[in-house]
């Protein structure tokens, strides 16, 4: 039997999806000439958004390893995503001692 296809669906794992990010990854050459944003900065803002999605994400897994009854993974989730969660603090906390410095 194939992936449950709700399941990934709400994980946010479709080939499109997937495809879509895969193309946004590979484009981003942007040097901030069209954007307006310097890399550096726009690095630290994707660094910052990444940590979010993967403490998001890791909540689904959270709850796919409690239902199983498995607590050790649950337990392996948890410190991931406070480790994510950590990352986009410190991230955050930079991205705008920075933007405030001009």
């Amino acid at each position: 039997m194939g992936p449950d296809p709700e399941r990934e669906r709400k994980r946010g794992h479709t080939r499109e999806t997937n495809l879509k990010e895969e193309a946004r990854m590979t484009s981003q050459t942007e040097t901030g000439g069209v954007t307006g944003t310097r890399d550096k900065d726009y690095n630290l803002i994707w660094y910052v958004e990444s940590c979010l999605d993967n403490a998001l994400r890791l909540d689904t897994y959270i709850q796919d390893a409690e239902r199983d009854g498995d607590s050790e993974v649950a337990e392996l989730f948890r410190k991931a995503q406070a480790d994510s969660r950590k990352g986009a603090e410190l991230g955050k906390g930079l991205l705008r001692s920075r933007l405030e410095k001009g």
